[in-house]
């Protein structure tokens, strides 16, 4: 039996400008950071380039850093955005 999660999405930076939105809700049977992310990859054009595995993508799981085995929830916030760099 497969789970269905409706999750939060905002994309920062590069990946918004790439993606062209700001956010968006999606309903999803991923239960990760990274099977999400693979599903939005499936999605193709935009989203496989801004989000590819070769492409330093940072991912937060309600404004805390996580990696990709972190698990998904119901009405949780997935941020992905590129790594940041700064003086």
């Amino acid at each position: 039996m497969s789970v269905t999660y409706n999750v939060n999405l905002k994309y920062f930076a590069s990946i918004r400008e790439a993606i062209g939105q700001g956010g968006e809700s999606v309903s999803t049977q991923a239960v990760t950071l990274q099977a999400l992310r693979d599903e939005l990859i499936a999605r193709g054009g935009a989203y496989a380039e801004a989000l590819a595995h070769g492409r330093a993508v940072r991912m937060a799981l309600n404004q805390d850093l996580c990696d990709a085995s972190a698990a998904l929830s119901e009405g949780c916030e997935v941020a992905f955005f590129p790594p940041v760099t700064g003086g």
